[in-house]
């Protein structure tokens, strides 16, 4: 029978990065996937004797081939019992000034390399009769945001395709729970807004402590969806 292991996308910076290590010193052992296996590696190595409970599984989410290759690495060695999917990008742009290629990269990233992951998990889930889906959404589901128009399209997009797999795997007791985050000093923000309003923003280790919450619950319950928001609201 196969260790369990919890696959963490975006793993290399923030969120998906405090996740990683929160997960990692509470002695639980992930897959860390991100595109930038440098800072994968970095993070590792910060670890001490720790870092036995990481391990890296370079990965671009936005691509079919490098998902199902990247899932077919780890269930060789590991059964994955949870699925994080953080990985993330956006552009802060008006509807107008975005290029086809950055709409394409946000779509492909937030939206398809969601259900990419989750559809490459599945199946053993089921066969197991167990499994936990945790998608990182985002507040523009809740609320409208200019210059996020393509972001916000991936996020619903995501939401939509989260709550109805939600249905279709309770009876396989697989619980998919949406964590919809307010605004969180990650580096996804450029360094103008984090500069101006950095201290308002959430900490993504403290969304990260709510994501381990979630995942230590062993009870007959899910929360399905949890929306988190900066103590003084919305930028």
């Amino acid at each position: 029978m196969k260790n369990e292991i919890v696959w963490i996308t975006g793993a290399s910076s923030g969120i998906g990065r405090e996740t990683a290590l929160l997960f990692v010193k509470s002695g639980i052992t992930i897959a860390a996937s991100a595109r930038n296996t440098e800072m994968l590696e970095k993070l590792k190595d910060s670890l001490g004797d720790m870092k036995k409970f990481f391990r890296i599984f370079p990965c671009d989410v936005s691509s079919y081939e490098n998902v199902n290759d990247t899932y077919n690495k780890i269930s060789k060695e590991y059964f994955v019992s949870a699925l994080i999917n953080d990985a993330g990008v956006t552009s802060f742009k008006p509807a107008v000034d975005d290029s086809i290629e950055e709409i394409q990269n946000i779509i492909n990233t937030n939206l398809l390399g969601s259900i990419y992951t989750t559809k490459s998990v599945i199946p053993e889930m089921v066969n197991a009769n167990k499994g936990l889906l945790i998608n990182i959404i985002s507040v523009v589901t809740k609320k409208i945001f200019i210059a996020s128009s393509t972001y916000s399209a991936s996020k619903a997009g995501l939401l939509a395709y989260a709550d109805v797999l939600r249905e279709e795997l309770r009876k396989n007791n697989i619980k998919v729970v949406n964590i919809i985050p307010g605004a969180t000093k990650t580096p996804i923000w450029p360094n103008s807004a984090l500069e101006k309003y950095s201290e308002r923003m959430m900490s993504p280790l403290d969304v990260a402590g709510m994501i381990l919450y979630v995942y230590n619950l062993e009870r007959d319950m899910v929360p399905e969806e949890i929306t988190l928001r900066p103590l003084k609201g919305d930028l």
